[in-house]
């Protein structure tokens, strides 16, 4: 599977940077599903539950707190607050 560049980043520093093949969250218009390749936007993200498949096939699930979510041709960042997920 393809992956991209993922960072998640607080104003204390990154909480996760890597490659990723998958990120789940939710924005205001309900839940997201970010692959490689997806189109470029901006959206925010909702306090919610957050998954992301990385590169090596691991899973890491937790909770992310409200913030931004940009998707870029080669970057996907999501700027929050607060991400804790349980098995990082």
């Amino acid at each position: 599977m393809s992956t991209f560049p993922l960072l998640i980043s607080s104003p204390d520093g990154d909480l996760f940077r890597g490659d990723a093949e998958m990120l789940i969250l939710r924005g205001t218009e309900g839940d997201l599903a970010i692959m490689a390749g997806h189109i470029p936007f901006v959206t925010a993200v909702v306090r919610g539950n957050c998954v992301i498949q990385t590169a090596e096939g691991e899973r890491k699930e937790g909770m992310i707190e409200e913030g931004l979510l940009t998707v870029d041709k080669d970057q996907v960042t999501v700027l929050t607050s607060a991400l804790t997920l349980n098995n990082a």
